[in-house]
């Protein structure tokens, strides 16, 4: 009895898996990100403007790529590089940019908030703003406001410029260009308002990551744009997705021809570790990048490791007379610190490059690190549960490689 119901619930892993490993490459084909090394993607350089009130310094220039940087983040562009070249100039590059115009316009403005009475006088600006959110109009006539928050410094300046502007108007200037000057009809204490000037829902988010971000201390110029090719040509990725293809196949036949049962675990093991990965990546927006295919190439070496380590404690056992499911038992247990101990020093190298890298290193790290907790989740527990069925089914020894 204890036999059938194992060959039953064998098959049926089998179908699962099966099924979830196509599902995951159908999802895996649309939902993954590719970097600029393998997609390619925008370029753009930005040369600072020197005017009377803001000099180009060392230290406006990397303030400006700071202000830049979040403001590519929020656009929600998957991989980005923002730096400094040279003494006034900022190198932007993008992947997956669906809109170059749009986002050009977005990072590179100054994106200067004031707020001026009747009489062009400077009342208050966007100095001490803290949150910017887009959102429907209260009207319900389709368009869209940016709701705006300052911190106490500024909402006791807004305060008292609305108290004194009492039944005129409030001019909203965004980089000397007048956007709204809506009629003050009480004063406004609580440091909150919005920002109204018949705004579609794209142009109040845009506006509203400008102002989150701040201004920039520069008034940047667009001095080159131009798209970028990938730096690993189409027939270089074509070629490298078939070597590691034939790699992998080699791997499965190696474990199974020598392992034989445990080896067919290993590789039905190394398919779902491959799937919890990939899967990871693809629901956690990650790019996929070179060296992001290399560190998840390296997670699959020590994935096989491990069950190497496993398999060997396991023959060891049953050597020495033990039956096959107290060696399973016995194996796992003695091979349980050796393999938490090489993973573990490994995921810490791993999340010190995440910390301290950028750009390539990280995009490296996350899929090593990734691929490491993967890889301890799918050894310690499927590849334990699909031994154990197995040996329901037979306790032949050679069928283990003893």
């Amino acid at each position: 009895m204890q036999k059938n119901t194992s060959i039953a619930v064998i098959i049926a892993l089998f179908l699962v898996i099966g099924l979830g490993g196509y599902s995951a490459y159908k999802y895996f084909q649309t939902g993954v990100h590719l970097g600029m090394d393998l997609k390619g993607g925008l370029r753009v350089v930005m040369q600072a403007q020197e005017t009377k009130d803001n000099k180009v310094t060392p230290e406006n220039i990397q303030r400006s790529v700071a202000i830049m940087k979040d403001r590519v983040d929020k656009l929600g562009v998957k991989e980005t590089n923002v730096y400094s070249q040279g003494k006034d100039r900022i190198v932007i590059e993008m992947s997956d940019v669906n809109n170059p115009e749009e986002a050009i316009d977005v990072i590179g403005t100054t994106a200067q908030l004031e707020f001026r009475d009747a009489q062009g006088n400077l009342l208050l600006t966007g100095q001490h703003l803290v949150k910017a959110t887009a959102g429907a109009n209260s009207n319900n006539n389709g368009t869209f406001v940016v709701n705006f928050e300052f911190d106490s410094v500024g909402a006791d300046l807004f305060a008292k410029a609305t108290t004194a502007n009492v039944g005129k108007p409030l001019v909203i200037v965004l980089d000397n260009k007048e956007i709204s000057a809506p009629t003050v009809n009480t004063p406004i204490t609580e440091g909150k308002g919005y920002i109204e000037g018949n705004f579609n829902a794209t142009e109040a988010q845009t506006l509203a990551v400008k102002l989150q971000s701040g201004a920039l201390p520069l008034t940047l110029q667009p001095l080159e744009e131009h798209t970028v090719g990938p730096t690993l040509g189409k027939d270089s990725l074509d070629k490298s997705v078939k070597a590691g293809l034939l790699g992998i196949i080699a791997i499965l036949v190696f474990m199974l021809g020598y392992y034989r049962m445990p080896g067919l675990v290993a590789d039905v093991s190394l398919i779902v570790y491959s799937i919890v990965v990939l899967g990871t990546m693809t629901l956690l927006g990650s790019v996929l990048t070179v060296p992001g295919i290399a560190g998840f190439i390296l997670s699959i070496g020590m994935a096989v490791d491990a069950n190497v380590i496993i398999y060997e404690r396991i023959k060891e056992e049953l050597r020495n007379g033990k039956t096959i499911h107290a060696g399973i038992d016995s194996g796992f247990r003695r091979a349980f610190w050796t393999i938490f101990d090489s993973n573990l020093t490994t995921l810490i190298t791993a999340m010190i490059l995440m910390y301290f890298g950028s750009g390539a290193v990280k995009g490296f790290a996350v899929t090593l690190a990734i691929g490491l907790v993967a890889s301890i989740l799918v050894a310690l527990t499927l590849t334990r549960y699909l031994l154990i069925l197995f040996a329901n089914v037979t306790d032949n020894h050679k069928l283990y490689g003893v």
